[in-house]
């Protein structure tokens, strides 16, 4: 039997493609180091302006009971998910509640001054610390046996070309935010290269197919079968961005902000194509911490597709008595819940190579957001759902905590994947450790 090292030196020496090679390195019967150890994942989805409550919440702490309306299509996968009441940001200071949502909701730190003038008398800067995300990837990346291709993926979905405080909530240092790619096309690119330019789409398959013949007598027949499914889904994510962009050239540009509503008209076929990617990127191991941002903080999604005229910012703002509003709401974020469920199904029908179960059972996925509720711009109660088995914490109940700092949720998140950081972001918030979760 052949050592894993001397393995990778042998793919080396036929001459993989960089599309190819890290998918076939992940193949359990060629048995790399990093396939036999347990994967675990974390991915972060935030969409923003807060939830309705009454729609959202569980009236009691307890076992998961029926979900309300919001929650509904997580109903297939109860008994991996836990509902977190009573988180709260309490990173104050620059900015407004929006841009410290937003800006902190991942660091855990305060904003710096700056000149970005939000809905406050204090104008802020970009964000003082890392997000956790980087923190748990960094974490991962310097160990030979969890170390992947990208170590973190950064989607988006509809998030602006602008750079500022409402649009960045990852951040590899202070002061350094990182920008989503909401292009799938983009992404595709930087997973798989070998493409010059959306204008000369060709194929991948055509370089990852000789590959597979290299190599597809010395892989098991489970293996052979993975292979197939991987080349099949490159092949349909090119058909898919090609339609898309050949869409795109054959209808007129609305004559509103550029770049923004054309993207907002695509937005349901751009989150089911940037999901595609993320799952196939796990079972390729290109990354094990990965992140998806649906528009951004005061984010204005249109949202046609059901029947809502009104921009969702716009939506938030109305009061608590207006029902026609609250009932909109309630299906933006029912949608936005929608797509959470396609992504959980996709991980949960997806097996994990060359480890036991599906991607889900070892992948923890965080749905969040930048505000409690959108009228009152409040930061108590933030919405934090988890769903997946990644982390061995205690699924299938609704916690009501008592007001925590949402720092120690970022570091249970830190905990759950290994790493057993003593404090995360403004330290003043961790002083009772980790919330226990298991």
């Amino acid at each position: 039997m052949i050592h894993a090292s001397s393995r990778r030196g042998f793919l080396k020496q036929l001459g993989m493609s960089a599309a190819a090679f890290p998918f076939i390195c992940n193949l359990p019967s060629l048995g790399f180091e990093n396939s036999q150890a347990r994967k675990k994942r974390l991915v972060i989805l935030f969409s923003p302006n807060g939830v309705v409550r009454k729609n959202f919440w569980q009236d009691e702490a307890g076992p998961l009971a029926e979900f309300k309306e919001i929650l509904a299509p997580l109903e297939p996968y109860k008994d991996r998910t836990l509902l977190l009441n009573g988180v709260c940001d309490k990173i104050r200071g620059d900015g407004d509640a929006h841009m410290r949502g937003m800006g902190c909701l991942l660091t855990g730190i305060e904003l710096f001054p700056g000149n970005i003038q939000g809905g406050s008398d204090t104008p802020a800067g970009w964000a003082s610390g890392i997000s956790i995300d980087q923190e748990v990837k960094n974490y991962l990346q310097s160990q030979a046996a969890t170390k992947t291709r990208f170590g973190s993926l950064e989607f988006g979905v509809v998030v602006p070309e602008r750079a500022d405080t409402w649009t960045r909530m990852v951040y590899a240092g202070a002061n350094r935010p990182i920008a989503p790619i909401d292009n799938p096309y983009q992404m595709f690119k930087k997973l798989y290269g070998g493409m010059k330019d959306q204008e000369s789409l060709k194929s991948v398959l055509d370089q990852i197919s000789g590959d597979l013949k290299k190599v597809e007598s010395v892989v098991s027949s489970e293996d052979q079968k993975l292979l197939q499914e991987h080349a099949e889904f490159v092949r349909q994510m090119e058909l898919e961005i090609a339609a898309a962009q050949n869409s795109s050239n054959t209808h007129a540009v609305p004559e509103l902000d550029p770049g923004v509503v054309v993207a907002n008209d695509n937005l349901p076929q751009l989150s089911r194509m940037q999901v595609d990617l993320m799952v196939n990127s796990f079972v390729s191991d290109f990354a094990r911490v990965a992140t998806m941002q649906f528009t951004h903080s005061v984010g204005q999604a249109r949202m046609k597709w059901l029947n809502i005229d009104e921009t969702h910012h716009t939506l938030s703002h109305e009061p608590n008595s207006n029902e026609d509003a609250q009932e909109k709401l309630t299906k933006i974020n029912r949608w936005y819940c929608e797509q959470l469920a396609y992504l959980v199904k996709k991980l949960a029908e997806t097996p994990e190579p060359g480890g036991d179960g599906s991607l889900l059972d070892n992948t923890t996925v965080v749905w969040t957001n930048e505000l409690g509720e959108g009228n009152s711009h409040t930061l108590n109660n933030i919405p934090f759902v988890l769903i997946g088995n990644g982390m061995d914490f205690k699924m299938g109940q609704a916690l009501q905590l008592d007001a925590v700092p949402h720092n120690r949720l970022l570091m249970s998140l830190a905990h759950g994947m290994g790493h057993h950081i003593p404090h995360f972001g403004n330290p003043n918030y961790c002083a009772d450790g980790p919330l226990d979760l298991s």
